[in-house]
């Protein structure tokens, strides 16, 4: 029979040995995790932290943030660490972060950023619905950094914001609408049924118009000439500083004859994170009120 001493002793030295391992896939405790050094290698978790009322240490990519997301801001004070594909990983050493987050399968490597703090990957999307996912995601990194209730204060004034606004579209009938942004002269991104913002327009009793093909992310590129198709729509297209090429758009006959264009049910809106969670999708909610809200 084994002496307890030297079990427990041999339990102790396991549980040392495995910690380490355990901290970098994601179990570890909100009390090891400094909350004022979290560094977001993407955009989605720094929705995430925000929604949260915690302020990135660093964030990839600011300049391109505040063009495509746009909301929420982020303060002055926070770091921009380089490229959402390619961080700064000197600069990141050399910040010492207390803990890394970045939306699954996109940037480096877990095990590259595992050499220089631990970390975890938050999902987008399931390929289905996407705000579903982002409140699981929501709650996941609340249990990370010890945020339960404000998770929960967040996801309960997200409910109430979206079902207050559902009685400005009570009156649109059910003309359909069309998202869409500029890509280049000759192509858009429209998204399909399994983008973020669709579970908002279910709840708003908005159809969407896109029928066609879809990728995983709830998006696809097509042909500025493929919106000739649709007629009896809405179109709310996403501006993201790109002023000039939407100008240069506008003033071709193509886009003159679109049958949206010349019924003026053309909209234009500020800039909305298409992959992001929850305070994406209010953002989003708030921009379709101001085009189409309370209008016939």
């Amino acid at each position: 029979m084994l002496d307890s001493t030297l079990i427990s002793r041999r339990r102790l030295l396991t549980a040392m040995a495995l910690s380490p391992l355990l901290f970098k896939m994601g179990n570890a405790r909100a009390a090891a995790i400094d909350p004022h050094r979290i560094v977001a290698l993407e955009w989605l978790p720094v929705e995430l932290m925000l929604a949260l009322g915690v302020t990135p240490y660093g964030v990839a990519d600011i300049p391109n943030y505040n063009l495509w997301v746009n909301e929420p801001r982020l303060p002055a004070s926070v770091i921009d660490i380089g490229l959402r594909t390619e961080p700064n990983l000197e600069l990141l050493t050399q910040m010492k972060p207390s803990f890394l987050v970045w939306s699954a399968g996109y940037g480096p490597s877990p095990e590259t950023l595992a050499r220089i703090a631990p970390g975890q990957g938050f999902a987008f999307s399931d390929g289905k619905k996407p705000l579903a996912m982002a409140r699981h995601s929501l709650t996941e990194m609340a249990q990370l950094l010890d945020k339960e209730s404000a998770a929960t204060q967040h996801l309960d004034h997200f409910d109430s914001f979206i079902d207050s606004l559902k009685p400005r579209f009570a009156g649109r009938g059910d003309r359909p609408l069309l998202m869409v942004t500029l890509l280049d002269a000759r192509h858009v991104l429209v998204f399909g049924k399994n983008c973020l913002f669709q579970e908002v327009l279910d709840r708003f009793g908005i159809r969407n118009a896109w029928e066609g093909e879809m990728t995983f992310w709830g998006s696809t590129a097509i042909g500025i000439d493929r919106l000739a198709q649709f007629r009896d729509v809405d179109v709310l297209c996403f501006d993201h500083g790109n002023e000039r090429e939407m100008q240069t758009l506008m003033a071709t006959p193509l886009w003159q004859a679109m049958p949206f264009v010349r019924a003026q049910r053309f909209y234009r809106a500020p800039a909305a994170w298409f992959y992001g969670a929850t305070l994406s999708a209010m953002h989003f909610a708030r921009l379709l009120d101001g085009a189409l809200g309370g209008k016939a």
